[in-house]
């Protein structure tokens, strides 16, 4: 009996089985128990392994004690007998033992607890012998043992950033912040090491916060590193008084790791942001605790890149995968680490144990994809610390977080659909208006974004959810009372069966191949259903939805449908319904009018007529195009007064409406007798808070203005006057937030009275083909100071951007993104004074096609620039220099204190960038040259631009340059050259 039994265990008897065997002797030896005391034995005693080699380590600098001697040598001895019992335990599971073997090692599950008990026993001796060598220490740094990492690495530049803002006397607080496991502690661990830190500073704190910390033990943590333990009190005050003491009278740093909490450091330490010696790193998930413990610097740790992520597997696993067999399946492996060291690190403990065998790494990859934490160390350990970072969400931001595991692992999720979804599910509380809405939702996605469970994209409208929180949010939500369905991107033909559907309360199965759905489907608790872009989705049964009464969320867009079935009307509780992009759609059931809590109807690009939709009434949100309002429209010979008699007066009638957006087609324009209709019904619409709007002629905006019941309310609009193909530029993606205003000119003329008032409340400018202006100033300075983002293209009669004339008053002090295309005409930015506080916000400049540009910045310009961090410069012709010397001040040693990146491409008068390498460049960390063959010389000497990365550009440019000083400048800079 007990022989059948073991063949159930597979390859060997230590596998995770839930049969337990009974030996003679009456014992059960559970092989899963086996398991847990053999990962219990095998991570504790690394401990004891590291906690040995750092006594060892720092009992260096001073003499040993023979009980400190005799504890090492036990530790030894242990080591040898653990590393026995690792080998045994291995060998059993690879081999098939014999019964009789068996029974001879069922206590071999005791052994390895009896082991472990002597681990623990030494590790808690091993700490005595530690804080016995620590009384003895000089006051200096304890090594942490950082493991090592690329200097050219992300993780190592920002230890090249910290050492550089530690340098400099302003600043005094430093945070660094991003997702569990992406480095941040490694980082810490370095700073604690690092030789320069030794230099800078006479004694290095180190302590580690953990989320139970209290002011009595980081307090107590404190004085024993400054040796101040026997002053301390009881009372909280006066231990603050003494630590600040003792920190004025030692140059120190204080690295506090694992922040959870913000913690008032004038309380615990007696020091505020202006203390006079000492300086301090934190490190944190949390961005917000940075901020709320004024850090006058903050770095985001983000993910290795996958040049990075690849080299830290690499060196972790050994030459085993430089096999042509091995190396393809080890790349999927290390994306499936998402570039989180920490990940990278245990997996690739697993994997280096697999050696060269390539059937063991395929497998290891699939349980790796499956996310096996049985089959993977490591998986779970990252899952839990980041489960612990879930737990210390409010209610609505779990909610809200858990829902981005419906959408694809690292997807575009559009950020004004997810917040209307989190509003429909009705995770944003208090919030009855939708524009009230909006501004609590995006504070929701701040702080998720904050804590990097939702990442920013280069698309500020988008965010993503990479692969592990995906994993995290899905195992999360089957460990709650519903259960997500969510398979999106698969490859799926057919629907999941009616069991796995009937138990889902939110079903994703966007971007699949599905063609068919059931004829009917049991979901009762369902409240959210994604089909979106499954084109080849034709028809949806007319009994489909019939049993969904709970769902809110229903988004279709994308399919081929080409009606809606009669079921629909069973959605009672609907309140976010996405019809766009279905361009077969053309007829909507009348029983459509039953969705009485349709909030929000999304019909753009499809084949809907305004008038089908008439009913609803009581929506909150409208998204539609300009064909879905004039689909009947007959071809300009034909009379349209039936078309005009049918349509007009329909929009109006959506009193409720919120927001409206109509889209431009590319393949029409609305006629312009339309047109006027159309604004003049939208002008009536009194609870709007939000528009967008195309305008054929500037009048057709000044109708809207001066008719509008909502104009000079709290409103916000994307208002396009003239026809394009696209109503808004991408550089206007830069702005997210809900209340921000654009307004975009195309192939207009002059300088309209409507243009200046309505300019006077916009935040994102965009001028193209505009002529009948020389400057944006005759639109008045006084009105474009809301201005963040401008775009000007293509404007042939504009020579100066900015006119300053005889203004005292700061223009443009809000602007960050300035971007300049094709502007033939254009000789200088900025004409006349400029005065102070001008240009202060600006962060980019970037110039592109100006052939009659000589000069970047203006007489006067360069010192209104404290906050410029990219500077592009491209097919400018004429450019001589980049900065010029000022007539009559001399230049300040850092004109530029926070640019980061300076391209410079195809500018073939270009002679300097500076005229001497006098200035210091103190934050430039990138510069890109190319087809500027008048450069040849850069202004960098051996000390300035301390944090400069990379020097891109061509072999023969580089060659050619000329140097100073024996060519010891081009030797420090060769490394970081990036040539072509």
């Amino acid at each position: 009996m007990a022989e059948n039994m073991l063949s159930g265990v597979g390859g060997g008897v230590y596998q995770d089985v839930k049969e337990a065997v009974t030996t003679t002797g009456g014992k059960i030896l559970d092989v899963k128990n086996l398991k847990k005391n053999y990962n219990k034995l095998m991570k504790e005693a690394e401990e004891l392994w590291g906690l040995r080699d750092d006594i060892e380590k720092e009992a260096s600098r001073v003499e040993i004690k023979p009980a400190t001697r005799e504890w090492i040598t036990k530790v030894d001895m242990l080591k040898t007998k653990v590393n026995g019992l690792e080998t045994e335990y291995n060998e059993g599971k690879r081999k098939r033992w014999r019964l009789d073997r068996f029974w001879s090692n069922a206590n071999f599950s005791e052994d390895l607890e009896k082991k472990r008990q002597q681990v623990l026993s030494l590790l808690e001796e091993g700490t005595i012998h530690k804080g016995f060598l620590k009384d003895e220490l000089p006051n200096s740094v304890w090594t942490k043992n950082a493991p090592e990492i690329d200097e050219k690495s992300s993780l190592g530049e920002i230890v090249g950033d910290v050492l550089n803002h530690l340098e400099d006397e302003k600043v005094t607080r430093i945070g660094i912040w991003g997702a569990v496991g992406t480095g941040k502690t490694t980082i810490m661990k370095h700073l604690n090491d690092n030789e320069k830190i030794a230099s800078m500073f006479e004694i290095v704190i180190w302590v580690s916060v953990s989320k139970e910390w209290s002011i009595e033990k980081l307090q107590e943590a404190i004085m024993q590193w400054l040796e101040m333990d026997a002053k301390r009190t009881i009372n909280i005050e006066k231990n603050a008084q003494i630590i600040s003491r003792g920190l004025n009278e030692k140059k120190c740093l204080i690295l506090l790791d694992e922040v959870w909490r913000t913690i008032d450091l004038h309380e615990v330490m007696g020091i505020d942001n202006k203390h006079n010696h000492s300086k301090m790193v934190l490190a944190s998930i949390y961005q917000g605790i940075c901020i709320n413990m004024e850090t006058v610097v903050q770095i985001e740790v983000k993910p290795l890149s996958p040049p990075d992520a690849w080299n830290m597997f690499r060196k972790k696993v050994g030459d085993v995968i430089s096999s042509s067999l091995i190396e393809p399946t080890a790349r999927l492996v290390v994306q499936e680490c998402h570039g989180l060291p920490l990940l990278i690190d245990r997996v690739a403990k697993t994997f280096k144990k697999k050696q060269r065998d390539f059937t063991l790494w395929n497998d290891g990859l699939e349980s790796l994809q499956r996310c096996n934490s049985d089959r993977v160390e490591g998986i779970e350990d990252v899952l839990e610390r980041l489960q612990v970072c879930y737990e210390d969400l409010k209610d609505e931001e779990k909610d809200c977080f858990l829902y981005g595991a419906l959408y694809p692992e690292e997807s575009m999720i559009s950020v004004d659909y997810l917040l209307e979804c989190w509003r429909a599910e009705g995770f944003i509380r208090h919030a009855e208006e939708f524009r009230k809405a909006r501004i609590r939702g995006h504070a929701i996605l701040h702080e998720l974004m904050g804590v990097s469970f939702l990442e920013k994209t280069e698309k500020r409208k988008y965010v993503k959810m990479n692969k592990v929180l995906r994993r995290l949010a899905l195992k999360i939500s089957l460990q709650k009372d519903y259960k997500y369905l969510a398979k999106p991107r698969v490859g799926l033909q057919e629907f999941p069966d009616h069991e796995e559907c009937s138990q889902a309360s939110k079903i994703s199965l966007m971007d699949n191949r599905l063609h068919t759905l059931p004829e009917t489907l049991d979901c009762g608790n369902l409240s959210t259903l994604f089909l979106q872009r499954n084109k080849d989705l034709s028809v949806i049964p007319q009994l489909f939805f019939q049993s969904m009464c709970s769902l809110r969320v229903l988004d279709l867009q994308g399919t081929g449908i080409a009606f809606l079935p009669s079921s629909i009307s069973k959605l009672v509780f609907l309140r976010g319904l996405y019809l766009n992009s279905c361009i077969h759609l053309t007829k909507v059931p009348s029983e459509i009018e039953a969705l009485q809590h349709l909030e929000v109807l999304d019909i753009r690009g499809s084949g809907l007529d305004l008038s089908q939709i008439e009913s609803l009434i009581w929506l909150k949100c409208l998204r539609m195009s300009l064909s879905n309002y004039s689909t009947k429209v007959s071809p300009p010979s034909v009379d349209v007064g039936n078309h005009t008699q049918e349509q007009s007066g329909i929009v109006c009638r959506f009193v409720s409406l919120e927001e409206l957006s109509i889209d431009v087609d590319s393949s029409q324009q609305l006629r312009e007798t339309v047109a006027e209709e159309a604004i003049e019904e939208i002008a009536k619409l009194n609870q709007l808070t939000s528009l967008r709007l195309y305008f054929p002629r500037v009048d057709h905006l000044w109708l809207f203005v001066t008719k509008s019941q909502v104009w000079n309310s709290p409103f916000a609009f994307q208002f396009s006057v003239g026809y394009e193909d696209s109503t808004h530029s991408q550089i206007f993606e830069s702005l997210h937030s809900p209340r921000y205003n654009s307004l975009k000119l195309v192939n207009g003329q002059g300088k309209d009275p409507v243009i200046s008032e309505v300019l006077g409340k916009t935040h994102a400018f965009g001028l193209k083909n505009h002529s009948g202006v020389s400057s944006l100033s005759e639109f008045g300075n006084e009105n474009m100071n809301h201005m963040l983002v401008c775009l000007l293209e293509g404007c042939n009669d504009v020579e100066t951007i900015i006119s300053g004339g005889g203004t005292t008053t700061h223009v443009l002090e809000n602007l960050d993104i300035l971007h300049v295309n094709n502007m033939g005409r254009l000789a200088s930015i900025w004409n006349g004074l400029v005065p102070d506080g001008s240009l202060g916000q600006l962060t980019t400049l970037t110039l592109i096609k100006c052939p009659e540009l000589k000069k970047v910045f203006s007489n006067g310009m360069i010192q209104q620039l404290p906050q410029l961090q990219h500077l592009r410069v491209e097919e400018c012709h004429k450019i001589e220099e980049i900065i010029m010397e000022p007539k009559n001040d001399k230049l300040e040693a850092n004109p530029l204190p926070m640019l980061m990146t300076l391209v410079l491409l195809d500018l073939p008068t270009l002679k300097s960038i500076w005229i001497d390498n006098s200035l210091n460049w103190p934050s430039l960390q990138k510069i890109k040259i190319s087809t500027c063959s008048m450069l040849k010389k850069l202004p960098f000497n051996m000390v300035n631009a301390t944090r400069l990365r990379s020097i891109e550009g061509q072999n023969s440019w580089w060659e050619a340059l000329e140097w100073t000083d024996d060519r010891a400048i081009k030797q420090r800079l060769e490394p970081l050259c990036i040539l072509n």
